[in-house]
């Protein structure tokens, strides 16, 4: 069998993007080399690897099992090339995906503390969890950070610090003086809150939603962390939000807890694809975030 590295890049570029032209411009090649390529590979496989769905190719059921196992190819030819000769020192490239309050209020601080950007180059995705779950099934990711825990038998999950929500209001709020409150004298109050697919509207959802009375209360949505803290700042109303993305207002008392009669724990997990070969660099950071986490204290 003549399989060629080269073949195996070009196969997941196609996986991953979807169609030749894509792939062709992420490999720098024409557009009739990468074609070429997929049709020796899929010749000597003796098989089709994608539905032609015209303009794209979808991955079938032989694609999506070879695309683990061509990941992994990939990744030990870099790690090969990496471990000798001029670029010994390069870890190569770290994929990281992360939920919106890690990848803003965590993970800077994380990528400094264990010098993960010394001799490699890092990217980082910021988006929703069940985003970053798909980018982890379609390998375009190496590890992700993510709020809750995913239902995706393929993926492995790792719990990894505890986190908890917080109900924010102004400074001015009259219900500071009310303390501790139960959710039930929350429902004349306006809430400011995420989008449905974001992880604290989520939580919100399960831990605040069922105590309301949905004829009793209102709410503005808002799409990013800072433009509902600064609302609540305002006094536009109150959110439920995790304590790491309040935490530099709650600290310079621009905002302040309304104190309840519950608490809301959250988990945070690592996650990666079962069949994801572990490089050196993705070990290394792997196993800092699980030191990291079994040392962290929430505040």
């Amino acid at each position: 069998m003549k399989i060629t590295l080269q073949q195996i890049r070009v196969f997941t570029a196609i996986a991953r993007h979807g169609n030749l032209t894509s792939a062709a411009d992420i490999l720098c090649l024409s557009k009739g080399a990468v074609s070429q390529s997929l049709q020796q590979l899929e010749s000597h496989l003796d098989t089709a690897l994608f539905d032609r769905v015209h303009p794209r190719l979808k991955l079938n059921q032989q694609g999506k099992q070879l695309l683990p196992m061509a990941d992994e190819l990939i990744e030990r030819a870099a790690d090969i090339e990496l471990k000798f000769g001029k670029n010994a020192d390069n870890l190569g490239e770290l994929r990281v995906g992360a939920s919106q309050t890690i990848g803003n209020y965590l993970l800077p601080s994380l990528l400094a503390e264990q010098g993960v950007l010394q001799h490699q180059e890092t990217k980082v995705t910021i988006t929703s969890s069940d985003t970053l779950c798909q980018m982890l099934l379609n390998f375009d990711l190496d590890l992700a950070l993510i709020e809750g825990q995913p239902s995706r038998p393929e993926l492995q999950t790792t719990p990894w610090i505890q986190d908890h929500m917080v109900i924010i209001c102004a400074t001015d709020h009259p219900l500071l003086h009310k303390a501790p409150l139960t959710l039930n004298e929350l429902n004349q109050e306006m809430w400011v809150l995420r989008e449905p697919a974001s992880g604290s509207r989520q939580q919100f959802e399960r831990w605040i939603r069922p105590s309301l009375d949905d004829n009793q209360h209102s709410s503005l949505e808002l799409s990013s962390i800072e433009s509902v803290l600064l609302a609540v700042e305002k006094g536009l109303g109150i959110s439920f939000m995790s304590n790491l993305a309040a935490k530099d207002k709650l600290e310079t008392g621009k905002i302040c807890i309304l104190e309840i009669d519950h608490t809301f724990p959250r988990q945070l997990h690592l996650v990666w694809h079962k069949q994801k070969y572990l490089p050196g660099r993705l070990a290394r950071f792997s196993q800092f975030l699980i030191a990291w986490g079994e040392r962290y204290r929430p505040q």
